[in-house]
């Protein structure tokens, strides 16, 4: 697999040790030649590195159980997720999915991944919509096509959106970069 095709929450196989990607970009600087630059979590030890690689460098992905389930609630630094088809509960910890949990609301269905039978990660959808719940009111008659302000969403996630979105609205958010698509 080439690492331009590498998304956040693939498994992948680094000097002979089992990595999960939690942060990808892709970076084209100038007249430079184009780069990923990953943030990586080791399975073993739980250690984030970050690791540059050529772009279209090929990396050896692992197949991981992926399996559906239903994101319930949060209580302390674990999460509760219910299994889809057998209905088991299983928590995770903030180790293992907490920055990916800001695009997560409670009853949202997941895709746990799973390696040697324990869960090590969560795969998001591209884009996930949730509520405006706070944000500075509108200007009128703004017209200015880049002006953006910030907002908060219902599960604490900020991102900055354009003037027009209100309190109270939902819209639609890119889990790769945390950043606003359009309304919901």
């Amino acid at each position: 697999m080439k690492s331009t095709d590498l998304r956040p929450g693939m498994a992948i196989l680094l000097d002979g040790n089992m990595f999960v990607i939690t942060h990808y970009t892709h970076v084209t600087p100038g007249n430079l030649r184009a780069f990923v630059q990953i943030k990586i979590k080791n399975l073993e030890s739980g250690v984030i590195i970050e690791k540059r690689l050529r772009s279209g460098e090929e990396v050896e992905p692992i197949e991981l159980d992926r399996r559906p389930m239903e994101y319930l609630f949060s209580s302390g630094g674990t999460h509760t997720f219910m299994d889809s088809e057998n209905y088991e509960q299983h928590e995770l910890s903030d180790d293992l999915v907490g920055e990916l949990m800001v695009y997560v609301k409670p009853n949202t269905q997941v895709v746990v991944l799973w390696a040697n039978g324990k869960p090590i990660s969560i795969e998001l959808p591209n884009v996930v919509e949730l509520k405006v719940t706070d944000t500075t009111p509108g200007i009128k008659n703004a017209t200015a096509t880049n002006q953006l302000k910030e907002a908060v969403c219902e599960t604490g996630l900020k991102t900055r959106v354009p003037p027009f979105i209100n309190i109270g609205e939902m819209i639609r958010i890119s889990t790769v970069d945390g950043s606003y698509n359009s309304r919901a």
